[in-house]
Parts: C-alpha cells; sequence; structure tokens
C-alpha cells in the first residue's frame, strides 16, 4: 500500500466499533434509506460492473491547451478531492479560464465508458465546462449548442480517442445508458452527459 493510500485509509478509520442495536426506530430508518436509494437516478447506479473496483482512474489531454493529467480520483471507497480539483481545472473554460466542479457522475460515466473498450489512453477534450458567455459564443456560431447545455454546470463532456473510430466510443455509451450521446463523426468527437437517456 503506498504512502497516499496508507493516508486515506487513516483518515477513513472507523473509530466506534459498538455493534448496533437494532431497535425498531433503526429498522424503520434502515428501510427509509433503501427505499429512497431505490429512487435515486439511474446514473448513480449506472455501470456498476465496471464500478466495483478499487481504484478508478482517469487520463485526460485538453487539446486547447496541450495540458495532460492521469489522476486516481477515487480510491478506498471515496472521491479524492485532489484529483477532483486537478480534473476540474484541466476541464475548465479555456476560454474564459473559469474553473467549475465537474460532475463526480460524469466521471463515473467515462470510467466506465475506458473500461467498456478496454483502453488507458487519454481521453482527447474538446470541450468540458463551459461558461454561460463561451456557451452563448458556441450558440451563435452553431445550431448544434443547447441554450441550457449541461457543459455550464460540469455534467458534460466532449471527447475523442484518437486511434479508436468515434463510433466506437459512440456504442460504447450508449450501450453504458448513463445519459445523454451525441455523435458528430464530421468534428471526429462524441458528446457524453449525465442529463435523461437520450442519443442523437
Amino acid at each position: 500500500m503506498t504512502k497516499f493510500h496508507q493516508s486515506l485509509a487513516r483518515s477513513y478509520q472507523i473509530t466506534d466499533t459498538k455493534p448496533m442495536r437494532m431497535t425498531r426506530r433503526t429498522f424503520v430508518k434502515l428501510g427509509s434509506m433503501a427505499a429512497v436509494a431505490g429512487l435515486l437516478p439511474r446514473a448513480v447506479f449506472g455501470s456498476s460492473k465496471h464500478l466495483s473496483v478499487e481504484e478508478r482512474s482517469l487520463a485526460f489531454y485538453n487539446t486547447h491547451t496541450g495540458e495532460k493529467l492521469k489522476s486516481i480520483y477515487w480510491a478506498e471507497g471515496n472521491y479524492v478531492d485532489g484529483s477532483l480539483r486537478q480534473i476540474s481545472y484541466i476541464l475548465r473554460d479555456p476560454r474564459s479560464d473559469e474553473v467549475h466542479d465537474i460532475d463526480t457522475r460524469l466521471l463515473d460515466l467515462l470510467f466506465s465508458v475506458r473500461k467498456e473498450i478496454e483502453t488507458n489512453e487519454p481521453f482527447h477534450v474538446i470541450s468540458g465546462y463551459r461558461s454561460a458567455r463561451t456557451n452563448a459564443f458556441l450558440r451563435a456560431h452553431s445550431t448544434a449548442v443547447a441554450e441550457n447545455s449541461l457543459h455550464l454546470v460540469g455534467q458534460a463532456i466532449d471527447i475523442r480517442l484518437p486511434g479508436r473510430e468515434t463510433r466506437i466510443l459512440q456504442k460504447a455509451a450508449i450501450a453504458l445508458k448513463g445519459g445523454g450521446v451525441g455523435y458528430y463523426p464530421k468534428s471526429d468527437f462524441v458528446h457524453l452527459d449525465i442529463g435523461r437517456v437520450r442519443y442523437w
């Protein structure tokens, strides 16, 4: 175990080892929690076959800035704050340099796509987070940009994977049913988001 993982393990050690008393109140509370969990969006639990691993990592190459990042963003059963900040930074709006938190469900979807197509290569990022000004600019020059784009809230990404056909990315994402999938073969990228399941 590395020092990084040892420090994580120390941070999340359980200190209360007393057995839990199963009273009627506790039983009802647990039942309510399970019921609520069942109502959560599919994207939270989707692609679980790929998410049941000890570590989740992603690699990115920002096509606008030339920056590269490979990061373990989930380890020891928890998201890693420092890694999430690094990912949010590399996926910032390159026009305004604005940084916005990237939704961890989007990262999990990307991780599942990576596992589905069996690659460790970095995703080439065409667009991650977009500021309102950037989105308005792009809308003025393209009918394909939504006014209320999920890019505005860190819940969408446009990617390609050099050496792999864009169609392969599209098919993998559709199979996972984790949100929206847009296919843009002329521009050679796929749009992924964690909104409702839809394809175009």
